[in-house]
C-alpha cells in the first residue's frame, strides 16, 4: 500500500481548515501549527483527533514547519509528502492521478496539479503567470484540452507538491534560512541544478483560495524590507542561470514600473521601488 502524507502548516486558517482537511480525507494528514492565535489548535483536537498535530511554540514560518511536517512523514516510512497550503482544497483523487503519473515518469521530482481559484472558474492567477513559460501547457490549460499528460516547467509554487521520498531523500527540505516566500524558488533551482524534472499533471486539480486572504501590499517594517532584499538576492544566485541576465532584465521591469507609476502620479509609491 502506498503511504502518502499531506503536510499542512497553519496560522489562524480557521476561515479555510474545514474545507480545506475535508478534501483530504483517506490520507494520512500532518498539520504543522505556526503558534495560532485564533481556534484552530482547538478545532483541529476537538473535531480532528485522527490528524497528526505538531504545535510549535512560535511562528517559525512556512520553510521549518513543512521541513518538520517532511521530516516526520520520513521516519514514518512515506513514499510521498504532498505539501498543501491551508488556503487550499483538494480535487477528489488529485493526489492519486499525481502519483500514477510520477510511476511512469520517475525523472521528475515535483509534480503539481492545475491550480484554479478558490470557486474553481478560471486559472489560480499566479499560477498562470508562472506557467506561461511553457506556452503549451498555458493555452492548453486555458481552453482545458490537455494533450500530455505531464507538462514540464522551471518552476511552479509550493501550493500543491507531490514530492517523492527518492527527492527528499536526494535534495533534503527546504533551505531554513528562508522564512516564508522565496523557498519554492529555491528548491526548484536545485531540483534542477541535480538534473530533477518539475511537471505540472493536468485534468487534476486544487482551488487556492488566495482572494480570501487580507494582504497587505507595503512593507509594515524595515525588517520587511530587509526579507524582500534577501529573497532578490537568493533567486539571483540561481545556479543555473547567469545573473548578469538576471539584473538587467529585473532593471528593465523597474523602470517600466516607475515610469508608469509616475505617469499615473504615483509618486510614494514609485519613490518605494
Amino acid at each position: 500500500m502506498i503511504n502518502v502524507y499531506i503536510i499542512i502548516v497553519t496560522y489562524n486558517g480557521m476561515q479555510w481548515l474545514s474545507k480545506c482537511l475535508s478534501s483530504c480525507v483517506g490520507n494520512h494528514i500532518i498539520v504543522v501549527d505556526n503558534n495560532s492565535s485564533d481556534e484552530t489548535v482547538r478545532y483541529l483536537r476537538s473535531n480532528h483527533p485522527d490528524i497528526i498535530l505538531l504545535e510549535q511554540s512560535q511562528n517559525l514560518g512556512f520553510v521549518a514547519a513543512n521541513n518538520i511536517g517532511m521530516s516526520y512523514a520520513l521516519k514514518n516510512k512515506a513514499d510521498y509528502v504532498f505539501l498543501l497550503n491551508q488556503d487550499a482544497y483538494l480535487q477528489v483523487d488529485t493526489i492519486s492521478k499525481l502519483i500514477d503519473v510520477y510511476k511512469e515518469n520517475t525523472e521528475f521530482g515535483i509534480l503539481s496539479p492545475i491550480h484554479l481559484n478558490g470557486n474553481g472558474s478560471k486559472l489560480d492567477r499566479n499560477f498562470s503567470n508562472y506557467i506561461k513559460i511553457n506556452n503549451t501547457l498555458f493555452y492548453d490549460a486555458l481552453i482545458h484540452n490537455f494533450i500530455s499528460s505531464v507538462y514540464e516547467v522551471p518552476f511552479v509554487n509550493a501550493a500543491a507538491w507531490l514530492i517523492p521520498r527518492k527527492t527528499l531523500e536526494i535534495m533534503g527540505g527546504f533551505d531554513p534560512i528562508f522564512y516564508h516566500y522565496a523557498e519554492d524558488d529555491n528548491y526548484c533551482q536545485r531540483l534542477l541544478f541535480h538534473g530533477f524534472k518539475i511537471g505540472v499533471v493536468p485534468k487534476c486539480y486544487i482551488y487556492h483560495d488566495r482572494e480570501s486572504r487580507l494582504i497587505n501590499s507595503k512593507p509594515s517594517n524595515p525588517y520587511d524590507l530587509i526579507l524582500k532584499e534577501r529573497q532578490l538576492k537568493h533567486r539571483w544566485a540561481n545556479i543555473n542561470i547567469d545573473i548578469n541576465d538576471e539584473v538587467e532584465e529585473r532593471k528593465r521591469y523597474l523602470s517600466k514600473l516607475i515610469t508608469k507609476l509616475f505617469i499615473k502620479l504615483k509618486f510614494k509609491k514609485a519613490n518605494y521601488y
